[in-house]
């Protein structure tokens, strides 16, 4: 039970089970049947272990440089061999549940999953680091959608709210590890731009993510405004106060806002 919670941990499961969550939803609002909303969960929950676990084992250096002992690997006794297999079962598994809602959106969906691992590879060090979430966060949506009948695509606003909202959680998931990326030789783009450059850049594409989602499909009216004055006063708070490691949990309950929205609204997708 120890190992297991361990590589639980070893995924990244806030992350994980958020954006598989935002995904199941848009299912649910676009129209897919029972089996599809099932299939759209099981992919995206396979492709975000896949990433999860490949980060930690790809990392495991430089997080023993960095004394990231929260690490399950570094500080848990974690086999490195075990996590690595996991990536790769999730992955394999990955493909044919992809594939499983049409050959359109399984190629889409693979290609955010792709450059998910990507990331993990080596861009994270690049100044290229914020491309593959505007990629894998802007496909996924259009993922979703293309598995209905005649594989339609969505709506413009929709893969761009989740380009912008996936950059915003990348430069607010980077802020409480600035100081150990620069002991081990990251230089991503937030690590570049610095604590408060990266801390602001995720202010305004949180809230630029916030407006094409909340306006974009239906265009101005009171209650989307109110919805949007309250994000957007929330992501201000975030920019100002002084404590970074809550980041990127303002950063998921910004996007939870923003999906739940576009849900209940009944907003149309397709």
């Amino acid at each position: 039970m120890r190992r297991f919670g361990a590589l639980v941990r070893a995924c990244h499961p806030e992350p994980t089970v958020a954006v598989t969550l935002f995904a199941t939803a848009l299912a649910v609002s676009v129209g897919r049947t029972a089996s599809g909303v099932v299939l759209v969960a099981a992919a995206v929950l396979t492709g975000q272990l896949s990433v999860g676990w490949s980060n930690d084992f790809l990392d495991r250096r430089r997080d023993e440089t960095g004394g990231r002992s929260e690490k399950p690997i570094v500080g848990g006794g974690l086999a490195p061999g075990l996590v690595a297999r996991g990536a790769g079962c999730a992955l394999l598994a990955c493909v044919p549940l992809s594939f499983a809602s049409g050959w359109p959106a399984g190629a889409v969906h693979l290609v955010a999953v792709a450059s998910a691992w990507a990331y993990n590879l080596g861009l994270k060090a690049t100044p290229l680091s914020v491309l593959p979430y505007a990629v894998s966060f802007g496909l996924l949506p259009t993922f979703v959608v293309l598995g209905l009948p005649g594989h339609p695509l969505p709506p413009w606003w929709l893969p761009l709210a989740g380009a912008l909202l996936g950059c915003g959680a990348h430069f607010a998931n980077t802020l409480p590890d600035l100081a150990t990326d620069a002991r081990t030789g990251v230089r991503g783009l937030p690590q570049r731009v610095g604590a408060t450059g990266a801390r602001w850049a995720a202010v305004l594409l949180l809230v630029a993510g916030s407006v094409v989602a909340l306006l974009g499909p239906a265009g101005v009216s009171v209650w989307r405004l109110v919805v949007l004055v309250a994000v957007a006063a929330l992501t201000v708070a975030f920019g100002l106060w002084p404590d970074d490691r809550q980041a990127f949990r303002v950063a998921m309950a910004i996007a939870a806002v923003d999906v739940a929205v576009v849900v209940i609204s009944g907003t149309r997708l397709r």
